[in-house]
């Protein structure tokens, strides 16, 4: 399940096969069940759910199906929250051709995929740590609620937020308010120096 320029990429090797694509959620559940794809690769960013959510239904419908997440977003914020869903691998948009088969192809023969730098990441922040899970503040958050928070960090408007996601201003004028409560923050202000210092930490 591919969109843009990885049907371009995958076409081109012989042994791959695109066998459909969507940009719907309900579509894509659909899609799945009919076709079932041996791996589904699908963005953080959907119109109607967060990719992550997905990660879980599709997984939660007992398909046997391999995922890989496929985002725009830095793997630092997002890659252990994908793999805990149950997702196989996460891959910037970033990512040359190579790569991008590359991870296809590990996840594919039964291996999870993520780029050296983040399993460095991930190995070096559980070997020797005596931080006990839950205890940050970011890790309350809802999947949506950390893309809001990441956008905001990144200075987009509420505005600009709403079209990127696909969502109306209320709802991210909502998802703010939800972040001020969670993290603890007496105003917008505050919001938006927290979310920037958060970007500039794990970007």
């Amino acid at each position: 399940m591919v969109r843009d320029g990885l049907e371009t990429r995958i076409s081109n090797e012989p042994d791959l096969t695109i066998c459909g694509a969507s940009d719907d959620v309900a579509d894509a559940l659909r899609q799945i069940a009919e076709l079932h794809p041996d791996l589904v690769i699908l963005d953080i960013s959907l119109k109607s759910s967060h990719g992550i959510d997905l990660v879980k239904k599709i997984r939660g419908r007992s398909s046997k199906a391999k995922m890989l997440v496929h985002s725009m977003y830095d793997e630092s914020v997002y890659a252990e929250r994908a793999l805990q869903a149950g997702a196989h691998g996460y891959l910037n948009k970033h990512a040359g051709r190579e790569t991008v088969i590359e991870a296809i192809r590990t996840i594919l023969a039964g291996k999870t995929y993520l780029s050296p730098e983040m399993t460095e990441r991930i190995v070096s922040s559980r070997v020797g740590s005596t931080i006990e899970p839950g205890k940050s503040p970011i890790d309350n958050l809802s999947n949506r609620e950390l893309e809001v928070l990441q956008l905001i960090g990144e200075g987009l408007t509420t505005s600009a937020i709403a079209d990127r996601l696909h969502l109306s201003v209320h709802t991210i004028d909502t998802y703010r308010e939800k972040l001020k409560i969670k993290l603890n923050l007496a105003n917008s202000a505050e919001l938006n120096r927290y979310a920037a210092q958060w970007v500039l930490e794990n970007g």
